[in-house]
Formats: C-alpha cells, sequence, structure tokens
C-alpha cells in the first residue's frame, strides 16, 4: 500500500510533508503527497480573521473523507483540543526562534526609527512593539518569498518569519537575524510538525509512529498546553519555548499586549514526564498575574 499524504500546496508545505514522506520510505512504507487546497490558501485575510485551523481543517477533512490517508501541519497551527479521530505524533523537531529578513543587513537594534516592519501575528506584533515601539507594524500574508519579497522591492524594510521555514527551503542564509527565544518569544510549537492518521486505520497508524520524536513531543506538548490553559487560539498573543536538557525540561512562557505597554512572562524547570503539569503551572502563574485582561485587551484592539 502507498500512503497519501494530505499537504498544502505551497512551497514550504510540500518541503516539510515531503521529509515525512521521505521518513516514512527510509522507514519501509510506500508515501507519496496529495495536494489538498485549504480556504486559507485562497484567501488573503489576516490569519486572525479567518479563525482558528484554517489552514488544518480542510486537510483533516480529505483525510476523514478517505482522500488521503495522512496529513502534516505545521504543529502551531492546530488547535489545541485534540481530535479524537485522528492519531497525532511529533517527529523531529527544526529550530523553533524567530527570524528578521532585513533590507541591507540590519538588525532589529540597528533597522532606522519608523521603519517599516511586516507581520501580522499578534504575537509577533507585541513582541516587537515591547522591543522597539517606534516601529511601524504592517499587516503581511503569502509564502516566504511573497514575504521576503516585500523586503527585496522596498515596500517594506524588514518582516519576520519562522527561522524553519527559512532552514527547510534553504533559505536560512536570508535570516539578518535569528532571535534568543527569551528575546522574541516563539509560538508555542513553533518548528514543530503533526502527522496524523485516522485512528480506524491501523496500519497509518503504526507508520506514522515509527516517526515519533519523544523530546520534541514533550517540548510542544508542553508549549501547547499553555494555549489550552489560557483558553487562547493559535493567533493569540501568547508565546512559549520548551528546551530538555538530559530529563529535566525548562518552559518559558508569556502573554504580551498588543501595543507592546504590558508583558507577563514567566519559567519554570522540572522533570521532563512532569511537562504537563508544568504547563499548568505556568499557565495559572500568568492567569494569577493577569493574563487574561492582557489578552482581553488584544482582541479588542
Amino acid at each position: 500500500m502507498t500512503f497519501r499524504i494530505g499537504t498544502r500546496g505551497s512551497q514550504l508545505a510540500t518541503t516539510q510533508a515531503g521529509t515525512i514522506r521521505d521518513a516514512l520510505i527510509a522507514a519501509g512504507f510506500d508515501a507519496e503527497l496529495t495536494i489538498i487546497t485549504t480556504p486559507g490558501d485562497r484567501s488573503q485575510a489576516p490569519v486572525e480573521r479567518i479563525g482558528v485551523g484554517v489552514f488544518t481543517q480542510a486537510l483533516r477533512d480529505a483525510m476523514a473523507a478517505g482522500d488521503c490517508d495522512m496529513a502534516v501541519h505545521s504543529f502551531k497551527d492546530l488547535p489545541t483540543a485534540p481530535d479524537p479521530r485522528f492519531r497525532l505524533v511529533v517527529p523531529p523537531r527544526a529550530d523553533a526562534r524567530e527570524a528578521l529578513i532585513a533590507r541591507d543587513g540590519l538588525t532589529l537594534r540597528t533597522l532606522p526609527e519608523g521603519a517599516r516592519v511586516g507581520t501580522s501575528a499578534p504575537r509577533r506584533v507585541s513582541q516587537l512593539r515591547s522591543l522597539r515601539p517606534d516601529l511601524e507594524i504592517r499587516p503581511l500574508r503569502g509564502n516566504i518569498d511573497t514575504r521576503m519579497g516585500h523586503v527585496t522591492d522596498g515596500r517594506l524594510d524588514a518582516v519576520v518569519l519562522a527561522y524553519a521555514g527559512l532552514e527547510r527551503t534553504g533559505m536560512g542564509e536570508r535570516a539578518t537575524e535569528v532571535f534568543a527565544p527569551d528575546v522574541l518569544v516563539p509560538a508555542p510549537a513553533q518548528g514543530a510538525l503533526a502527522v496524523e492518521c485516522r485512528q480506524s486505520d491501523p496500519g497509518a497508524v503504526t507508520a506514522i509512529e515509527t516517526l515519533i520524536d519523544p523530546a520534541a513531543s514533550a517540548c510542544a506538548a508542553a508549549e501547547r498546553r499553555i494555549l489550552a490553559r489560557l483558553e487562547a487560539g493559535c493567533t493569540a498573543p501568547v508565546a512559549s519555548h520548551a528546551t530538555i536538557d538530559g530529563d529535566r525540561i525548562t518552559l518559558n512562557a508569556g502573554v504580551f499586549a498588543l501595543d507592546g505597554s504590558a508583558r507577563l512572562v514567566v519559567s519554570g524547570t522540572t522533570d521532563a514526564d512532569r511537562h504537563l503539569e508544568l504547563g499548568d503551572d505556568l499557565a495559572r502563574q500568568l492567569l494569577d498575574r493577569g493574563a487574561v485582561d492582557i489578552m482581553t485587551a488584544a482582541e479588542d484592539a
């Protein structure tokens, strides 16, 4: 049997899905890509207006309908509520950090006052405004080439993208700055892929379970636990980043005001097998310190 892997048709999506196809083939399974068009691909509206999960629901629907056997998502795009129809695994993770692509090799510090920086993610907007309140933040959609093209043609001075996407498409050298995760905190599960199949398909379940990376799975789960406990969607101004060293996991999490006026960041370390408890604990700390008020203000902005 050849497993059909559902994916969006963009260069980044097919590259990501291609790594999963190749890994399955290396593990002894036959696999091929199947392109699924999503509403998000047909719209140029900001993601926060289209809705949570816009890039993933069509893939899940196609999988449920039998149009593909598996689906590959950027894990950060998935809703936090699990879907009991599917088995989900996390393979080895790419670099989770954020990257700046700026004209003339500029960094965030050296961008001129009032520089035009493109991003539509509230999490990035809020942190950029906190770090550089003078910047003019412009909305941004499109694939990686389109976004970076706004810098090349002079419409923007810089854009902020996930470094994982640049690396996966062979364009990591285009980054003029890669931010430490405690400077610009990434999205929960950024750089991680989620591979799903139908729970009712034992052959596909067996195949995707060969892809599991325990450390990536624990870190992504801890990061997304913050979103779940704060009842925030993937476009909320919430960020988190986890690392594992030996049998210990460290998690940083933050909530940010869209205008840059407030920044709540907490962190903690515990045994790696208690990663979900750590996420719960940090979420409680954020809630106790006023996270809901900050997120509500962002929604009203």
